[in-house]
């Protein structure tokens, strides 16, 4: 992709492409402390440690990399995703991630009874859920009872298309769909997203980060034709947009 239409991409950019929204909340403690006051009706939040785009491995099973991984003062850790298509948050996926999270709360021998609470939080353009309803809140229950079961794990879904009725949460969703920093209700995202789209500097680390996204997707696409083993050198180079001595390369074990 030429520098002309990565400009133009970073102009459509939102804070609900995730990739953007990462570097805009990347250090940003005032940010993803009001995301979270907000969400989670909790005013006050000391957010101590942010990770974007951090790898959960599991070395037999899938992996999972997680958009914002946040840690509070009382200890609880949150794990945030933004996602456009409704499929990329599957329910299974929050129970997933959940458990993900989980098995990195708890040193070896540490009782059972300290791990924190934890939660996952979907920030999703559409209604995933189809309730009409601005936030779903999902907890573990008893059904005999209907008392709550307990265990500390949340999983939290922000409807996007609720964003008109002046609300916190409905002026937070507004700004995470502004495609400029002037019509932002919160200067905490708004600073953010002032730097990566209005300054030079900030738009040049975007072009950087677009660029090497691109070619990391390309290369994952090369190296898929090549396992297949269909196609020449060639046509992988034209599908992938690399260039055949890269395509080359991967056949070889070597980094494009």
């Amino acid at each position: 992709m030429d520098r002309q239409k990565i400009e133009k991409a970073i102009d459509r950019m939102t804070l609900m492409d995730d990739d953007f929204m990462c570097q805009v909340f990347d250090e940003n403690y005032p940010g993803v402390e009001l995301v979270l006051s907000i969400i989670l009706k909790q005013p006050g939040i000391k957010v101590t440690d942010i990770r974007v785009q951090h790898e959960y491995r599991n070395l037999k099973k899938r992996s999972v990399r997680l958009d914002i991984t946040a840690k509070d003062s009382a200890g609880r850790i949150m794990d945030i995703e933004v996602q456009r298509d409704n499929d990329g948050a599957d329910v299974r996926r929050a129970r997933y991630n959940s458990s993900m999270l989980d098995t990195r709360l708890l040193e070896k021998s540490q009782p059972f009874s300290e791990i924190v609470d934890s939660y996952v939080i979907f920030i999703t353009e559409h209604d995933v859920l189809k309730r009409d309803l601005p936030i779903y809140r999902i907890s573990r229950m008893i059904e005999e009872t209907g008392e709550p079961f307990g265990d500390g794990t949340h999983i939290i879904y922000v409807n996007g298309e609720h964003d008109k009725d002046g609300t916190p949460l409905a002026r937070l969703m507004h700004d995470f769909k502004c495609l400029r920093s002037a019509d932002m209700n919160y200067p905490q995202l708004a600073d953010g997203v002032r730097y990566y789209k209005e300054t030079e500097g900030g738009r040049e680390k975007m072009c950087k980060i677009v660029e090497e996204l691109n070619k990391q997707t390309a290369i994952e696409i090369a190296r898929k034709l090549i396992t297949n083993g269909k196609l020449s050198f060639e046509e992988i180079a034209l599908c992938s947009g690399l260039s055949v001595e890269e395509v080359k390369k991967l056949a070889e074990g070597e980094s494009a």
